[in-house]
């Protein structure tokens, strides 16, 4: 497979695996309507980075580190979903009205960041669709071609969000005061109903 097609799928896997408005986009949504699209970015970010992991471990084939996941992937679901539980029930409660007239930061980047980031990586049946994506499309085993299509499934994601993020942000300028606080309350609540099913998932495995 030539570079440029790598480049490409690599593009499409990383889209594939962001798009999917789970847990995470909404709150990456809801960060940017509540704090701007800077906030919402690196919210996304750490998606991303989480992902890109993953696709470090399936397309080299650390077979160590990706056995240690999938044996504890009970610990880290249900470590996932009790911190998603926080999160939706802090996001159900909080008031973004005042947040949003407010012009102080509230919360870190580091912390915007890293709180996605150990959401995404609580998932490790994340590298399963790496694996077979990987198999799928990837013939070669070498070693610049998987760096090549790591790097493009972290620039695929990227995109993604930067879109995402840009086009809740226009949006963000029309949206009315009292509809944040709408849907401050409806994402709390998706994010709990995910939070109870990750958490289910943990003692179904």
């Amino acid at each position: 497979m030539k570079e440029i097609e790598i480049v490409i799928t690599g593009i499409i896997i990383g889209i594939s695996v962001s798009a999917p408005l789970g847990p995470i986009g909404a709150l990456c949504l809801q960060r940017t309507l509540n704090r701007g699209k800077f906030v919402g970015f690196i919210s996304g970010l750490g998606a991303a980075t989480a992902d890109t992991l993953y696709a470090i471990i399936a397309g080299f084939g650390v077979s160590i580190i990706a056995n240690f996941l999938e044996a504890n992937q009970y610990y880290f679901r249900l470590g996932g979903g009790v911190i998603l539980l926080a999160m939706g029930v802090q996001l159900f409660m909080k008031n973004p009205i005042k947040e949003f007239r407010n012009s102080a930061p509230k919360g870190t980047l580091f912390g915007y960041f890293f709180s996605t980031f150990f959401l995404t990586i609580s998932n490790p049946l994340t590298i399963i669709f790496f694996g077979a994506a990987f198999a799928t499309f990837i013939t070669t085993d070498s070693l610049i071609n998987t760096s090549i299509l790591v790097s493009s499934v972290f620039a695929g994601a990227i995109i993604w969000w930067f879109i995402l993020i840009s086009i809740t942000n226009i949006f963000r300028k029309r949206i009315r005061l009292r509809n944040l606080f709408v849907l401050n309350k409806i994402t709390g609540i998706v994010v709990v109903i995910f939070s109870v099913v990750a958490i289910i998932s943990a003692f179904t495995i």
